[in-house]
């Protein structure tokens, strides 16, 4: 069942996905259509799953479940993970490596390889004042209060020189 993501419920599980490059204003219909559809039809063990998603900054795709109906099983986590690939080859997207960071220099929202942030951390180009997206949050209460957050406050932390 497709529900507004602003009205999941704090407690609902998060997944964020970041794209290696922003998204048209073509895709991000061509996205939306998609998702309203996948959405619509998602379930568990016959159940249907009450979600909703964002795309902020036309960058990341967040896809929240509200569990307190019914839960996402192995199958239906699965079922999302396929809808993630088809949006990737469909766009031509990177959605699922996680050895990438994204974050913020100045209004500019930077995609590098964690090598190359690891790289900067140590030239000193990166601060722990820098604004990262901390894409390991789990509820929607965490990706609201802990997702845009400075390094020094995420896992991003341990790159970071004093």
């Amino acid at each position: 069942m497709l529900v507004n993501f602003e009205d999941l419920p704090d407690h609902s599980r998060i997944w964020v996905y970041q794209s290696d490059r922003p998204f048209t204003p073509e895709e991000v219909e061509g996205i939306r259509t998609l998702a309203d559809t996948f959405v619509t039809q998602w379930t568990a063990h016959g159940a249907s799953l009450k979600a909703g998603y964002e795309m902020p900054y036309d960058r990341f795709f967040v896809l929240g479940l509200d569990q307190s109906e019914a839960s996402a099983s192995g199958c239906s986590i699965d079922a999302s993970v396929h809808f993630i690939q088809d949006l990737e080859k469909k766009f031509n997207l990177d959605l699922l490596d996680k050895m990438n960071v994204t974050f913020k220099q100045g209004e500019y929202i930077s995609y590098k390889p964690l090598l190359d942030f690891k790289k900067m951390a140590k030239a000193r180009a990166i601060s722990g004042k820098t604004i990262v997206f901390n894409n390991l949050v789990n509820t929607k209460a965490e990706y609201l209060e802990h997702w845009e957050v400075p390094a020094s406050e995420s896992w991003h932390n341990r790159f970071i020189k004093g």
